[in-house]
C-alpha cells in the first residue's frame, strides 16, 4: 500500500497526487513511468512520473479523470492508500548537453514533460518551453515549468490565457527567434502529430512520449504496439519515447479509439452505481 500525502486539483478533471514510494522516488529518472492499481481487482494504469522528492520519499502523479480507473484513483483522498505502485518502468529520457531544447507540452502532457525540462536545464541546455491548453484552466504546472525554462510561451485555444492559438503557433515563434537543436513533444496524439510535422519542416531532431497508449506496462498484452520507422515497437518496454518523425500517428490514433465503446459503457455503469450509492 502507498499512502497519498497530498492532493491538489488543477481543474475539475485534472488532479495532482503525491504518493509515498521511497524506492521509486530514489531510482526514477526523467521519462520513467509507474503502474498504479486501485483495489485488488483494479485495472493497471500506466502513469508517467511528474516529479519526486527523495527527502519525503514521494513521487508526484498528475491524473486526468477520464475513465473508471482514473476516477477511482482521483476519488482517493489524503490518508488513503493506493493498492499498488510499481516502477520505475520504461526507458529514461536521453539527456545530453546539445544547446537549445524546445520543450512542448499540451494539456496533461505538461506533467511528464516537466522532469524532462528540469533535466535538460540541469545538463546545461538552454530550454525554451511552449505549453498549451484549450482554456486557461487546462494550463498546468506553469510556475514549475517557468523555473526551469529560459523562455516560456503559453498558448490557449480560446485566448483566455497567454496567446490565442495552437501549440504549433507558439513553436513557430520560438523556432523563428533562434536555432533549436532538439525538441521534446508530449501531449494528446493529434497534438504530437502536428507538432512533429512542424519540427520536421525545420529539420529539428524531435522525440515524443507515447505513454497514452499503454495498458499493461510490461509488454505482455501487446496493446501498446506502434509503428516507428516501419517497425513494430512496444511503447512500455521500447519507449515510451521515440523519434517523432518516425511514428505512424494515424495508426496510433486509430488504435487509441479501439475500445472507446467499451470504455464509455464501463463509465456509464460506474456513474450509475455511484449515484445509487449516494
Amino acid at each position: 500500500m502507498n499512502l497519498i500525502v497530498s492532493k491538489e486539483y488543477f481543474s475539475e478533471n485534472v488532479v495532482k497526487l503525491e504518493i509515498e514510494a521511497p524506492r521509486i522516488a530514489k531510482a526514477r529518472r526523467a521519462g520513467h513511468f509507474v503502474i498504479v492499481r486501485v483495489g485488488e481487482n483494479g485495472e493497471r494504469i500506466p502513469l508517467t512520473i511528474a516529479g519526486s522528492d527523495t527527502s519525503r520519499g514521494t513521487i508526484t502523479l498528475v491524473v486526468q479523470r477520464m475513465g473508471v480507473s482514473s476516477r477511482k484513483l482521483t476519488d482517493l483522498n489524503v490518508g488513503d492508500s493506493v493498492t499498488d505502485v510499481v516502477g520505475p518502468l520504461g526507458q529514461a529520457t536521453k539527456i545530453e548537453k546539445v544547446g537549445t531544447v524546445l520543450c512542448c507540452g499540451g494539456g496533461v502532457g505538461v506533467a511528464p514533460l516537466l522532469p524532462i525540462i528540469e533535466a535538460h536545464k540541469a545538463a546545461g541546455n538552454r530550454v525554451v518551453s511552449v505549453i498549451a491548453g484549450r482554456t486557461k484552466d487546462l494550463v498546468i504546472l506553469e510556475e514549475q515549468v517557468r523555473r526551469s525554462s529560459d523562455e516560456l510561451i503559453i498558448m490557449t485555444d480560446d485566448g483566455s490565457y497567454g496567446q490565442k492559438g495552437l501549440i504549433t503557433e507558439g513553436m513557430e515563434q520560438a523556432i523563428a527567434k533562434e536555432k533549436i537543436d532538439e525538441a521534446v513533444i508530449i501531449g494528446p496524439a493529434i497534438m504530437m502529430k502536428f507538432a512533429a510535422q512542424t519540427t520536421r519542416k525545420h529539420n529539428i531532431p524531435s522525440i515524443v512520449s507515447l505513454n497514452t497508449i499503454m495498458v499493461d506496462g510490461t509488454g505482455m498484452c501487446g496493446a501498446c504496439r506502434v509503428t516507428v520507422g516501419g517497425k513494430t515497437k512496444f511503447v512500455c518496454v521500447d519507449g515510451p519515447e521515440f523519434d517523432a518523425h518516425e511514428v505512424d500517428f494515424d495508426q496510433m490514433m486509430m488504435r487509441l479509439s479501439g475500445y472507446k465503446a467499451e470504455e464509455q459503457a464501463a463509465l456509464k455503469d460506474f456513474s450509475e452505481q455511484q449515484q445509487k450509492n449516494n
